[in-house]
């Protein structure tokens, strides 16, 4: 069974989210013949990465006061420390994450995405390292078993992997999916937001149940 995952590297609840599905998989018995394939998403795509506080930014584009997005951060922060991710308030900054995108495609050509991917958002929520810099991309890449020289190749041709990260996007609205974190089951089966590890249990046993019927 196939589970394909829409996320973006910015977004806080696709961070907890894959941390409550990865509990929700771990419980689910047929967890071995499962294939996870992450799919890219980018909330902000016309984004320039500056120093912009990322508390201030989304609170301006969601008319939101830097209070009540203070609050909606320790919401998330809460529920990622509670599957033992960690999270930082305050420190991150605004940025656009194609580029990145464009790194994880190649790492999965290598059979290295979820190394970086889980790197990347390490660094973005846990640390609070800016992951628009190209130093950390390059960091990340190499922490994450990438040849160095090919990494910075890819950051360096603006086209390399672009035509991957487009794709994603386009399958993702060919399935009207409009926000993340965004979970598809062998292309059956739609999960939308940062649901409880139960949950994505409850849908791998349905959607494997389903799959033998049919």
């Amino acid at each position: 069974m196939r589970v394909e995952i829409w996320a973006d590297i910015a977004c806080p609840w696709c961070y907890v989210a894959k941390g409550r599905f990865e509990e929700g998989l771990a419980a689910f018995p047929h967890r071995e013949q499962v294939e996870v394939v992450h799919r890219s998403f980018e909330l902000n795509p016309q984004a320039e990465n500056g120093s912009v506080p990322i508390i201030d930014a989304v609170a301006a584009q969601y008319g939101r006061t830097r209070e009540q997005q203070i609050e909606r951060e320790e919401q998330a922060a809460a529920m990622a420390r509670a599957v033992g991710l960690g999270f930082r308030i305050g420190g991150r900054v605004f940025g656009n994450t194609f580029d990145l995108h464009r790194l994880i495609h190649f790492a999965k050509t290598k059979g290295l995405q979820a190394e970086l991917l889980d790197l990347a958002f390490k660094a973005n929520f846990a640390e609070e390292r800016s992951v628009y810099d190209r130093r950390t991309q390059l960091g990340l890449a190499v922490e994450a078993g990438l040849d160095e020289e090919e990494a910075r190749a890819v950051l360096d041709d603006p086209v390399a992997y672009a035509l991957d990260v487009r794709a994603d996007e386009q399958a993702a609205a060919d399935l009207g999916v409009t926000g993340v974190p965004f979970f598809v089951l062998d292309r059956r089966y739609g999960v939308n937001g940062a649901q409880s590890s139960e949950t994505f249990t409850r849908t791998l046993e349905q959607a494997w149940q389903d799959r033998a019927a049919a």
